[in-house]
């Protein structure tokens, strides 16, 4: 089986060096890209599993990159990172997940795998729902 590919987007090299070498100890394929621009032409020519988007980048900014990428890859999971406790909502409702810097490597490994487990798993019906919901 094929490790996940995870498409990290920082615009520091020092950190696109250092998750990678995080997340490949951690058996995943890792992509780089120190721009938003780089990473939507990344996400044009190779499927990922997941996306790691710096909050703060110069050019073209998170908030920008998730908008675009949610218009056009609905279901990919994006996990904002940030060194700042709080962010703004409005980018909130465009990210699936949200990382401090200062999260352990093992929690954001589990925040990935998360991610990227929930989109394998088929929604659940209505009536599994309903079913569900009865049972709690």
């Amino acid at each position: 089986m094929d490790s996940p590919t995870v498409l990290c987007v920082d615009d520091l090299p020092q950190v696109l060096e250092l998750r990678k070498a995080i997340l490949e100890s951690h058996h995943y394929c890792v992509k780089t890209a120190s721009s938003g621009y780089t990473a939507m032409k990344i996400l044009e020519e190779a499927p990922v599993a997941a996306i790691l988007l710096e909050y703060k980048m110069e050019g073209l900014d998170a908030e920008a990159v998730a908008y675009q990428i949610k218009q056009r890859f609905p279901k990919l999971p994006i996990i904002l990172i940030s060194a700042y406790a709080e962010v703004p909502e409005r980018i909130l409702w465009l990210v699936d997940e949200y990382v401090l810097k200062s999260e352990l490597p093992e929690g954001l490994v589990r925040t990935i795998e998360r991610e990227t487990l929930r989109r394998k798993l088929p929604p659940l019906s209505v009536e599994g729902t309903k079913r569900r919901g009865a049972i709690a």
